[in-house]
């Protein structure tokens, strides 16, 4: 298996506007009064056209027990770049009960992801509890211990935020643009055999495999990302290519 020293080389993204925490916060500051005033109004659903959603609920109804030996009742589920939390209520919706909480580093985000579940909890009669735990947390710097320490996870989920990180301009202390160190925090933050089931419009199934097989954190003992499923979606071609809009692929962790 490669490691994250030589995984195949892709090129960047250029940086944009949505690579910007601002751009996140401006946009959740607009959801999150649009929520206020009307509560039916809970704000983008990522990938929405392509059903994503649906198809990834649907994916760990079909493979999370039954491959992946993981328990709706008790699992640990961390969606990183949560937005409005509409993944993870859609997955308590469908069944899921053990531990489900969403960070992301707007707080902007956060606000409008619990007024939704607030809003959620008022038209189920629940008593302020929606199921769903939600976090201000940046996934490339913040400490681990905010999310419950390392190696605890057994699921993450990414849906569209590798692409929004992919999108910064910033670079990290070893002068890298801070999307190449991704990988290796996802990793630290999975338990051995965790899955990291990640989404995208930026980039195809193979460029995301480039990405994130083999990723580790530079260290022995500290394991590996490993392709071990896909989602598929309804595909086009074009000038004799066929291709897909978004791709959904599916890691675990393995021993490094």
């Amino acid at each position: 298996m490669s490691t994250s020293a030589n995984r195949p080389k892709i090129a960047h993204l250029d940086p944009s506007e949505l690579g910007t925490k601002q751009y996140w916060d401006n946009l959740y500051t607009t959801e999150l009064s649009n929520h206020a005033s009307n509560p039916s109004d809970e704000g983008t659903v990522w990938f929405d056209d392509s059903d994503a959603e649906h198809k990834i609920v649907s994916f760990l109804d079909e493979h999370g027990e039954s491959d992946f030996s993981f328990s709706r009742a008790d699992s640990k589920i961390l969606d990183l770049g949560c937005g409005n939390g509409s993944l993870l209520f859609a997955l308590r919706d469908d069944g899921w009960e053990g531990t489900l909480v969403g960070v992301d580093y707007s707080a902007e985000s956060v606000r409008l992801a619990r007024a939704v579940g607030a809003t959620r909890a008022r038209e189920e009669e629940r008593e302020g509890e929606i199921g769903v735990e939600f976090r201000e947390w940046d996934v490339l710097a913040g400490e681990f211990r905010v999310v419950g320490g390392e190696g605890v996870w057994d699921l993450i989920l990414d849906k569209g935020t590798f692409d929004a990180v992919s999108l910064s301009g910033e670079k990290d202390e070893r002068g890298r643009r801070i999307c190449e160190g991704y990988g290796e925090r996802v990793v630290k933050l999975l338990r051995n055999g965790g899955l990291f089931l990640v989404t995208s419009c930026n980039w195809t199934e193979a460029e995301l495999k480039a990405w994130f097989e083999g990723t580790n954190a530079n260290a022995p003992g500290q394991g590996a990302l490993k392709q071990v499923a896909r989602i598929k979606y309804s595909s086009f071609s074009f000038g004799g290519v066929k291709g897909q809009t978004i791709s959904t692929l599916c890691f675990e962790k393995v021993d490094g």
